[in-house]
């Protein structure tokens, strides 16, 4: 199929972009790499009046260090997030959720933010966001805010993105001494959206576990923070037993929805594995 007739514009400033979504409200939708957008597009999914094409804005890619954590630009491609030190060194839980996104075709044009502001239930960096406590910086006719991961992603493919907002980076904060990242997914093939997968950030001092986020993806509409699974690790050590209570709350706690790939019952399994598999390695590191 081929999309519904669309105008294009092409700013070269942020103002600009964000007055051309003020001008135009809900018939406006921002082009960022167009890896999920041109597809919904072609299968006539979103059918917008106006694409606005933000390639060309100064100032909204790039890594940098700051004195709270991590920058990460919204419009930073995903295979330069992959292949950054600086990531790698802050901010290793999204370092090791990049190589499961898709495609290396597909993160040499995809972008960090647009995957953001995308939220799709099964992606992988929502749910990084959520468990690393970030925060989304965002421009609008408004002004500048900023929205906590929490508060950002509120159901299926809907977030706190007014319509005349841009997301322009994703703030990481620092990550603590003992705190260690985890993560890991189950997709019927490399490069598919994920059937379920979990990003692990936890406290883990002498062996045992303090607070922590336990955060599931492809299995609601939007990240799950797993919080009462979660406080039966609380100065716990790592132990096949500790695994198969959390994997019994598990079950309890989520509702996961049903699709061709996996029945719930499946989904709920699988969480409890990806669980062992991704808590204890991080028990033996600390």
């Amino acid at each position: 199929m081929k999309p519904a007739p669309f105008a294009y514009a092409r700013p070269e400033s942020l103002e600009d972009a964000i007055g051309l979504l003020h001008e135009h409200g809900e018939d406006a939708r921002v082009l960022a790499g167009g890896q999920s957008l041109m597809a919904t597009l072609n299968m006539r999914l979103s059918a917008p009046a106006l694409l606005v094409d933000i390639g060309r804005v100064a100032g909204l890619a790039g890594i940098e260090v700051t004195g709270d954590g991590l920058r990460i630009g919204a419009m930073t491609r995903h295979a330069d997030v992959e292949a950054s030190e600086l990531v790698s060194a802050n901010a290793p839980l999204i370092a090791s959720a990049m190589p499961h996104i898709a495609h290396p075709a597909v993160r040499n044009r995809g972008t960090f933010g647009g995957s953001i502001a995308f939220a799709d239930p099964a992606a992988e960096l929502p749910a990084c966001a959520v468990a690393l406590g970030a925060r989304m910086a965002i421009a609008g006719k408004g002004g500048s805010r900023t929205v906590d991961a929490d508060a950002f992603f509120l159901g299926l493919y809907e977030t706190a993105l007014g319509p005349d907002e841009i997301l322009t980076a994703v703030e990481v904060p620092g990550i603590g001494a003992g705190w260690r990242s985890g993560f890991l997914e189950f997709a019927r093939r490399q490069g598919d959206y994920a059937m379920i997968g979990l990003a692990a950030h936890v406290e883990v001092k002498g062996g045992r576990f303090g607070s922590g986020r336990l955060v599931f993806f492809g299995v609601g509409e939007r990240p799950v923070l797993a919080v009462q699974s979660a406080a039966l690790l609380q100065g716990e050590s790592w132990s096949d037993a500790l695994g198969a209570r959390i994997a019994e709350a598990l079950k309890e706690e989520l509702d996961p929805f049903e699709d061709l790939n996996a029945d719930a019952a499946m989904r709920r399994h699988l969480a409890g594995v990806l669980v062992k598999r991704v808590l204890g390695p991080l028990a033996a590191a600390g």
